[in-house]
């Protein structure tokens, strides 16, 4: 992750845009870019790999960007969050059901 993030923040170094990355701003692109991922699918299962790639790419910029500005290490918030969700989804209860945690 670590080149990812260098080279992001070099992109938007070279275009002065490091202003324009604000919590909030971030937050709003990463919805938006999550919005055109999911139109890849609005009609169809079927879908053009390359179109989801690209938007999914967007929706990682974005995130990592955010992740950048918070000063948050990706891979240890990952981790914590899923430490979280294994409490609030024990196997015994969870194994091959789509259901929300309070609905278990």
């Amino acid at each position: 992750m670590k080149k990812a993030i260098e080279a992001i923040r070099k992109f938007n170094k070279e275009r002065d845009w490091d202003k324009f990355h604000t919590p909030a701003s971030l937050a709003r692109s990463i919805a938006i870019e999550a919005g055109e991922l999911l139109e890849c699918f609005q009609w169809s299962e079927e879908y053009d790999r390359e179109a989801v790639l690209d938007e999914l790419a967007d929706v990682l910029d974005y995130c990592l960007i955010m992740a950048d500005k918070l000063d948050v290490d990706v891979e240890e918030v990952v981790l914590r969050k899923l430490e979280k969700n294994k409490l609030k989804y024990p196997v015994a209860k969870a194994k091959g059901k789509a259901l929300k945690y309070d609905k278990l």
